[in-house]
């Protein structure tokens, strides 16, 4: 119950004391996954068109932060309550998603639908990297892919204080070297949190009761979305350097 993960939906705190009669099932976080998508798809979709016509998505976007937020901390707290808090976290980060790549979009025609391809591509790599073992999630991996998340969102949280003070910080807002390198090693850091989540999920199948794979599928899209926002970003960046 106490392996570490790079995602704090799958730390034991999450977990623990979720054991019932009911269990999860592979297929039932398939079938969740997909369904969220569908809505974070529904919502992304919506803001997008609203961008297209010239109305301000402003509020959607940070709107769509600040939900998520709340309902990824309810849903940690509250994990029966699981089944009615993802949906809805789905539906914010949907707006937030369709507001960030209108504008990217906007500027960079197309560039989002690339970053799509690239984050599912990405992800069934990741995937059938981790189903063939050719990349073993040992104590050692998850220890260094734990500390660089810690590390990225330390950055992320440091620039996002210093914005509110109008000091843009270069290595994440900017496009020289430096910046899109430490944007790839986001990316690439997003893509193996992946094998993290794949591995904490595995060892929890037919084991945690039922209504945990709501908890799975909340997991899965934390991942998934902060692959997109990172890929987005370094292809953005990519684009203003060339």
């Amino acid at each position: 119950m106490y392996y570490k993960t790079s995602n704090p939906v799958f730390t034991s705190y999450i977990w623990k004391n979720s054991y019932g009669s009911n269990k999860m099932t592979i297929n039932g976080i398939l079938l969740k996954t997909l369904y969220t998508l569908l809505l974070v798809s529904l919502t992304a979709w919506y803001v997008w068109q609203m961008a297209k016509r010239g109305e301000s998505v402003r509020y959607y976007i940070y709107g769509g932060i600040l939900v998520a937020l709340f309902f990824s901390i309810l849903t940690s707290y509250k994990k029966r309550w699981s089944p009615v808090t993802v949906p809805i976290y789905a539906l914010a980060k949907g707006c937030f998603l369709g507001g960030i790549s209108a504008y990217a979009d906007n500027r960079f025609e197309g560039l989002p639908t690339q970053a799509v391809k690239v984050s599912i591509i990405a992800f069934f790599v990741m995937l059938l990297l981790y189903k063939l073992n050719i990349v073993k999630v040992t104590h050692q991996f998850r220890s260094v892919i734990y500390s660089a998340i810690a590390t990225i969102m330390t950055v992320y949280l440091i620039s996002f204080i210093l914005r509110l003070f109008d000091i843009h910080l270069g290595i994440v807002y900017g496009s020289s070297w430096y910046s899109i390198a430490f944007t790839f090693i986001a990316a690439s850091v997003a893509s193996f949190s992946l094998l993290l989540d794949f591995d904490y999920i595995d060892r929890k199948l037919y084991k945690a009761p039922k209504y945990m794979e709501w908890v799975a599928t909340w997991g899965i899209l934390v991942s998934l979305i902060w692959l997109y926002v990172e890929v987005l970003r370094l292809m953005k960046k990519l684009a203003i350097r060339f």
